[in-house]
Order: structure tokens, then sequence, then C-alpha cells
């Protein structure tokens, strides 16, 4: 049997691999929007039980960190390095592309607000539904985004940025989180 997440086929990945690390993240959103929609109809039938609470606040601790460091990544470092990968040529493609990403994310982020005081809610024992929290639609838009960025910027991303900037691009990532940098064992 194996030790992977159900529902998570991405290989393991390190911030050595910038772009893979950030599809990789991709399987681990998706993931823990099976566990939303799962939850969804435990709750319908065992009410905010302990499972529920503990899934809530997994749920939570997810996009509570992870999901947001991964908006930083992409605004932060990806974004600003593909525009200046094309600095001195003809960027609009690119920038109504991060423009709009960027927009997704600020819908995702209001999205998650109202989800997340269900959340709360079912993580305490206070409530044993989610009714106002449109988890459907919560889940919806990050398909949505998730399929563009793998359609379209991660695509544009390998093919436009170098090695250097892949690895400064994966050291901000680390440091984001709060991660040393990997030592070299020399013999």
């Amino acid at each position: 049997m194996s030790n992977a997440l159900p529902g998570h086929h991405a290989p393991a990945v390190g911030f050595e691999v910038p772009l893979e690390m950030l599809a990789a993240c991709h399987g681990r959103v998706q993931h823990q929007c099976e566990t939303l929609q799962r939850l969804l109809h435990h709750l319908q039938t065992h009410g905010a039980d302990r499972p529920a609470q503990e899934a809530a606040q997994a749920v939570m601790r997810y996009f509570d960190t992870a999901a947001r460091h991964h908006h930083d990544d992409e605004e932060q470092d990806l974004f600003p390095a593909l525009l200046e990968s094309m600095a001195g040529s003809d960027a609009v493609c690119l920038r109504e592309l991060t423009t709009s990403l960027c927009s997704e994310h600020r819908a995702l982020e209001r999205h998650w607000e109202v989800l997340r005081q269900g959340l709360l809610q079912v993580a305490d024992g206070t409530a044993a539904t989610l009714a106002d929290a449109d988890v459907p639609g919560f889940v919806a838009l990050y398909e949505r985004h998730i399929a563009r960025e793998e359609a379209e910027l991660l695509p544009m991303a390998k093919r436009l940025l170098g090695d250097a900037e892949l690895d400064r691009i994966g050291r901000a990532m680390r440091a984001r989180r709060g991660l040393a940098a990997p030592t070299l064992h020399q013999d």
C-alpha cells in the first residue's frame, strides 16, 4: 500500500525545481478541495464529530499557510521574473495573464475567508454544516485557476526562465517558509 495521499499524484519535489514545486502544490490544493467536498457529505450524516473537526482543522491549516505561500511565490517571485524576462518585448499577453491570475488569487482569498469562518465553527464543534460557505464555488474557482496556471503560466515560465532565475525563485520560496538552504556535503 502506498503512503501517498489519496488523490495526490504529484511527485515529491523540492525548492531546487520551483516550477515543479508549484505544480505539486496544485495537487495538494486539489487534495484539500476533495477533503472539503467529503467534509460536506460527512457533516450531513455525522455532524461535527471528531473526524469532521480534525478535517476542518487540517484544511484551515493548509489554506492559511501553504496556499497563501503559493500565491506569494507566484506574485512576488514568478510573475515579476516572467515580466522581467520579457523586458524590451511585447509582453501584453503576459501582463494580462499575471494581472488576471492575481485577480483570481484575490477572489480565492475572499471565498476562503467566508469558508474559513464556517470551518472554524465545525472545528470547535459549534456548527454541523458549511451551508453559507459555498464549498462547490470555492472548489470550482480553484479548479479553473489551477487548470489555467498549468496550461498557460507554468509552460511559459519553463520556456522563458533560465536556471539562474529559477534558482533565485526557489531560494525565495524556501526563505518565505523560513527554511534554511540545504547544506552541501563535500567528501
